[in-house]
């Protein structure tokens, strides 16, 4: 595990008591509303807001985030509401993470780094990991906030149908179910008002 990484993130999180919303993103409520329950990985899980309401919603849930910081906030929280025991909490470092099994739903909500990170190979890994008859579903930036950490990318983020190909989802044994790029309106953390740019990408694996 790169531990500059991981420091990284833990100092991004001891900054607040706690960063995000806590309210699970509304690009998986939305794209998960026809799935039945199985198991599922949720990537980049920060303080757990997905995946504790996908555990509320009969979910089997791992969990993956490089900051130990935000794994205790998100245990403490599905302790707190009675779901221990649905949702595995895990310390890894993506970018050199392996699966270690396949999984009925496989999510990553917004997984961008401020700090060097192999986006386009992570979710290409983690492509890997959807069981047959599965979903993979990647909602990111398609431009970072005015206000965001990120440095200017150097090549544009890929809108959803360029990510598809990137991760290979076009080789005739997925099915793109949901490829768009909603705007919405966003506040900063100052105030500050803009129309952001996000990508929605929900693939299914095709059985076997």
């Amino acid at each position: 595990m790169s531990h500059g990484t991981e420091e990284f993130w833990d100092s991004f999180y001891r900054e607040r008591s706690q960063v995000w919303s806590g309210n699970p993103n509304k690009f998986l409520l939305r794209e998960t509303a026809g799935l039945a329950p199985g198991s599922a990985l949720d990537l980049g899980c920060g303080e757990g807001a997905d995946a504790i309401w996908l555990a509320r919603h009969g979910w089997s849930v791992t969990a993956i985030d490089i900051s130990a910081v935000a794994l205790r906030r998100g245990a403490a929280q599905a302790a707190a509401l009675g779901l221990a025991g649905r949702i595995d909490w895990q310390q890894h470092d993506l970018a050199a993470w392996t699966p270690a099994a396949a999984y009925d739903l496989v999510s990553a909500q917004f997984l961008h780094s401020p700090v060097d990170f192999p986006r386009e190979d992570v979710l290409r890994t983690a492509a890997g990991a959807v069981a047959p008859g599965g979903t993979l579903l990647v909602v990111g930036h398609e431009a970072f906030p005015p206000w965001s950490r990120h440095p200017a990318p150097e090549v544009p983020l890929p809108r959803p149908a360029e990510l598809a190909a990137q991760l290979g989802l076009d080789d005739g044994r997925w099915r793109i179910e949901t490829a768009e790029s909603p705007a919405r309106e966003a506040t900063g953390p100052d105030g500050q008002s803009a129309v952001l740019s996000d990508s929605v990408l929900r693939a299914r694996r095709l059985p076997r």
